[in-house]
């Protein structure tokens, strides 16, 4: 079955910070319960530690 235009679940990139380019990871969101951008900490390799990644649009 196709999945509806208006789902609530969207697919979100999220940006490494500190080092915009080196670190990208894709997940998803629920529209409803998370309206703002998503921010969490992620491996980043190439720096090699955790950093801050923001949601791109």
């Amino acid at each position: 079955m196709a999945r509806k235009t208006k789902d609530v679940r969207m697919k979100v990139i999220l940006e490494c910070t500190e080092a915009p380019g080196t670190s990208r990871y894709s997940t998803m969101k629920n529209r409803r319960n998370t309206p703002a951008r998503l921010v969490l900490r992620k491996y980043n390799a190439k720096l090699r530690k955790h950093t801050v990644h923001r949601e791109i649009r």
